[in-house]
């Protein structure tokens, strides 16, 4: 089975010992709240502890939870009450409808209700208010103790025990508790009373939270005017860093303001571009002061380039210690393991030498604010997309439309990078030249502006036009999931009218792979709507038969499979048996193993049927690629905080995508051969595009 949490936990080091209890140095021991599967020791805990002795249940389907009287007294045992699909109200991994469920029970984590954040000083901010520390020993040696227990009396939890039955129990607790520490609550792992708290961290995570780190030994000096700012505010002195035109070596702890401006960082031979991220459009009371580093801010380049973003309250580290860094910027020998950190305190940038080999230099890189205006790489991105579109972004004329499609299906039907069956149609793999730069897109569902912020972005069309990039959208471009807008059919027509214009500008560097959505079948549903159907019936009454027909020819011409030299990518998943060459040119014979790659998902606890590690390797293997290629995936987005996730399921080289959210859209940029993920804040794009002239 699958740990969600395996490679993510790192031992909290600053401790505090309570009754003979390791805990995290700055944790409340009033905030604390103890939970794990059953038998892991959660009532010894307490005891030992001091703790309240009556066990508690939350229900985290239920709005408003941590205001329950149950958690008035901590610390405290509790269990926890978790959302599957198929039952209405929240239910324990103890209950008979979970123990007694023929499949397992598919567990919906979108549906737990996250405390909110708040800074009102007339109430606490729940989502800090608890420490969550979830208990979970190795699977076997909680079967081991409920066995031995269940022998020396009667224990209805232990009836018809298993251990693989404790193992799903124990996988359900972890992938709660990787859950609820990605909302921004605060958790942490054990394994068991004796052993060393573990904070959830992912790889190249420099953040430490503030309960798990070391008391600060910061002592104000009541006698100037910023010691009593921190006596009264708690709010630390910087020293500020004033950019200029000069260059200016950092000796020491400064702090950059977030002005609007950009300013470039010189380490030896390395340039990096520092630019506050400020989308146009977004009310600014919405917007999140962070920063994007970039190696360059121009497009005359010949490679397609990566970028980091810096968000609010992160702490980065730059140096090659930095793997994740490492991959974009590729450092020098100029730059050390550990050369400097760099945290984003609310929207001001904080820089603290580490191991500084080669100096430090700050540099304006430009007066103007980008406040005021829209950048001249991304002017000339939107200039491009109108005149590919032909002006305003807005539904086809008729005739135009059936004319664009018709030129698609042709291009489609004759593409040079795919092999051709023996009845002349193109087949289901599609090999892109390795002398191109992959971007990847995910499931789209019907948001246009995060199409068009994709385009706009990181001089992508300009690189589409010069021949040195390839795009490729995993399908799902239809079919929003927006609550209220499902039934809606409008946004796919436009967005399948823009995609066409794309095609017919670039016929040889972008491309659309089938997804599951990419269909008119009944059985494509959200939200109680048959979308699918609803999708054939908008398309008739709009534009007739004869366009339904070039939609159908245009879903059964698509590619399903994508592959270069370092990648392969499908829409949501491998199959799980070894296939031909030849089997996978032809899969649009095999019906069934279609349906696998369209619909299957990541093999989960609570969803058996997935794909794992092997068939990972087996598929790179049947497509005859090196271990170490990219597989990425669409169609299963793990939660609703992220949009992409790398090496998902601890699957090294397994990436999922997803670029259809609310909050902006997330590629993976193919950089020195390696898959970069890239996220971008979202923006009203169609209505900013059309209100220019």
């Amino acid at each position: 089975m699958i740990d969600p949490l395996k490679k993510k936990l790192i031992p909290i080091e600053d401790l505090q010992e309570i009754r003979g209890v390791q805990l995290p140095a700055r944790l409340n021991f009033v905030q604390l709240v103890v939970t794990g599967p059953p038998g892991a020791g959660k009532t010894y805990y307490i005891n030992k502890v001091h703790g309240w002795p009556n066990e508690g249940y939350v229900d985290l389907t239920r709005k408003g939870w941590w205001k329950d009287q149950t958690l008035t007294y901590r610390p405290r045992e509790v269990h926890l009450g978790f959302p599957f699909k198929g039952f209405d109200e929240a239910l324990t991994v103890f209950d008979k409808e979970w123990l007694e469920a023929e499949e397992p029970l598919f567990l919906e984590l979108e549906r737990i209700q996250i405390p909110p954040s708040t800074t009102s000083v007339f109430q606490p901010n729940w989502i800090t208010k608890y420490i969550f520390e979830f208990l979970l020993p190795d699977p076997k040696k909680i079967y081991k103790r409920r066995m031995a227990r269940h022998s020396e009396g009667y224990f209805p939890v232990d009836k018809n025990l298993s251990l693989e039955m404790v193992t799903r129990q124990s996988d359900i607790y972890r992938e709660v508790a990787l859950y609820m520490d990605q909302a921004g609550m605060q958790v942490y792992v054990r394994e068991g009373i004796s052993n060393v708290p573990m904070r959830i961290a992912e790889k190249d995570d420099v953040n430490v939270p503030p309960w798990a780190g070391a008391s600060s030994d910061f002592k104000p000096d009541l006698s100037t005017l910023s010691g009593w700012k921190w006596f009264v505010f708690r709010k630390e002195p910087h020293n500020w860093f004033t950019v200029s035109d000069e260059k200016q070596e950092v000796t020491s702890e400064c702090r950059i303001a977030h002005d609007g401006k950009t300013f470039e960082m010189l380490i030896g031979d390395q340039h990096f571009v520092f630019r506050p991220e400020i989308p146009k459009g977004v009310k600014k009371k919405n917007i999140k002061k962070n920063w994007v580093v970039a190696n360059s801010r121009d497009c005359n380049r010949d490679d397609i380039y990566a970028f980091a973003r810096i968000k609010v309250g992160e702490t980065v580290l730059i140096g090659r210690a930095n793997e994740q860094y490492d991959e974009i910027f590729h450092f020098s020998k100029d730059i050390s393991k550990r050369h400097l950190t760099i945290t984003n305190k609310k929207g001001d940038l904080v820089l603290k030498p580490q191991e500084v080999t080669t100096p430090i230099y700050i540099i304006r890189s430009g007066d103007q604010d980008i406040r005021e205006r829209l950048s001249t790489n991304r002017f000339n991105a939107v200039t491009a997309i109108r005149d590919i579109f032909g002006g305003e972004i807005a539904l086809l004329p008729d005739s135009e439309a059936i004319d664009t499609i018709r030129k698609v299906n042709a291009i489609v039907s004759k593409e040079s990078y795919r092999e051709k069956l023996a009845s002349g149609e193109p087949g289901a793999l599609l090999q892109i030249p390795d002398d191109q730069s992959l971007v990847i897109i995910g499931d789209l569902h019907a948001n246009i502006d995060n199409l068009l912020k994709v385009l706009t972005e990181n001089c992508l069309i300009a690189h589409l036009t010069a021949g040195t990039a390839t795009l490729v959208v995993l399908g799902d471009a239809v079919h929003s999931e927006v609550t209220g807008e499902m039934d809606k059919m409008g946004s796919s027509v436009l967005m399948m009218d823009l995609l066409f214009k794309l095609k017919c500008e670039f016929p040889k560097n972008f491309f659309y792979l089938l997804g599951n959505h990419d269909s008119f079948d009944s059985e494509i549903s959200k939200g109680g709507f048959s979308q699918g159907v609803l999708m054939r019936k908008c398309l008739k009454e709009l534009r007739g038969d004869e366009y339904v027909k070039e939609m159908q020819k245009f879903f059964d011409l698509l590619p399903l499979i994508m592959i270069s030299r370092t990648c392969v990518a499908c829409h949501a998943a491998p199959p799980r048996k070894a296939l031909s060459h030849e089997y996978i040119v032809a899969l649009r014979e095999h019906p069934k193993t279609v349906k696998e790659i369209l619909t299957n998902r990541l093999k989960r606890s609570h969803y058996l049927a997935g794909y794992d590690k092997k068939d990972v390797k087996r598929f790179r293997s049947s497509l005859d690629l090196p271990k170490k290629a990219t597989l990425v995936v669409g169609h299963t987005p793990l939660d609703p905080f992220n949009s992409f996730w790398k090496n998902a399921g601890n699957i090294k080289g397994h990436h999922i995508i997803y670029s259809g959210h609310l909050d902006g859209p997330s590629l993976f940029m193919q950089v020195r051969g390696k898959m970069i993920p890239l996220t971008y804040p979202a923006e009203p794009l169609l209505k900013i595009i059309n209100e220019m002239s």
